[in-house]
């Protein structure tokens, strides 16, 4: 079973799910923290849902660097795992992170079924949720609330300080949904469209964090 039989199995069921539900978008390899790290699929809508594949040929090395970054940026994250990884896995995790089990159906296709449930993530990262955006995007959020004076020059670093400190998590957790669902140039494919957008990056997923940080001070 690999990694493409599970996703493509998890992208039908999340695409049944969210059909026709046009506030809804999916994106595929996902970057966070200056695009340095990826989560599988996410999903935005009212919330910000991170899915995370572990098949029967991956190991769990990388896991425990990825739900610490995961983390502070998803309000939701599942964990889809090989049956045979599940008891490790999911003591590798936060007790509010989600666990699906992958495993085949009479040999031939892929059987996704819920282990346990996804709740709210209680440490959502401020800062690491406003660097999200892209340079453009923080500006205009900065200036529909009256924040821009001043900071409209600044590196990307400074008005994503500048949103995490002014405007409440809730409000902008809500802003750069907002944002994320409007950057249609870089969604691999929206529910309902059936064209295929790559989104055409290719990086080391697991750079350090301090390297991520690094770089999240320059312009997208």
């Amino acid at each position: 079973m690999r990694d493409f039989d599970v996703r493509q199995a998890l992208r039908r069921d999340l695409d049944e799910q969210h059909r026709g539900d046009g506030r809804t978008r999916i994106v595929e390899e996902m970057g966070i923290w200056a695009g340095s790290v990826r989560v599988d699929i996410a999903v935005i809508n009212g919330e910000l849902s991170g899915y995370e594949i572990k098949s029967a040929r991956d190991t769990l090395a990388r896991l425990p660097a990825q739900q610490e970054l995961y983390s502070q940026v998803f309000d939701r994250v599942t964990l889809v795992v090989a049956d045979h990884h599940s008891k490790k896995a999911s003591a590798l995790i936060p007790d509010w992170w989600g666990v699906m089990i992958a495993s085949m159906a009479n040999g031939l296709a892929v059987r996704l079924q819920q282990d346990r449930p996804s709740y709210g993530n209680p440490g959502v990262d401020a800062l690491q949720v406003a660097r999200l955006l892209w340079r453009p995007e923080a500006v205009a959020i900065l200036e529909r609330h009256g924040l821009v004076k001043g900071f409209r020059s600044v590196v990307a670093d400074k008005l994503y300080r500048r949103l995490a400190s002014e405007l409440p998590i809730e409000l902008l957790r809500f802003e750069v949904r907002g944002a994320l669902k409007e950057r249609t140039s870089w969604l691999r494919k929206s529910v309902d469209d059936q064209s295929k957008m790559s989104v055409g990056v290719d990086l080391d997923p697991l750079r350090s964090a301090a390297g991520a940080d690094a770089r999240i001070a320059c312009d997208h």
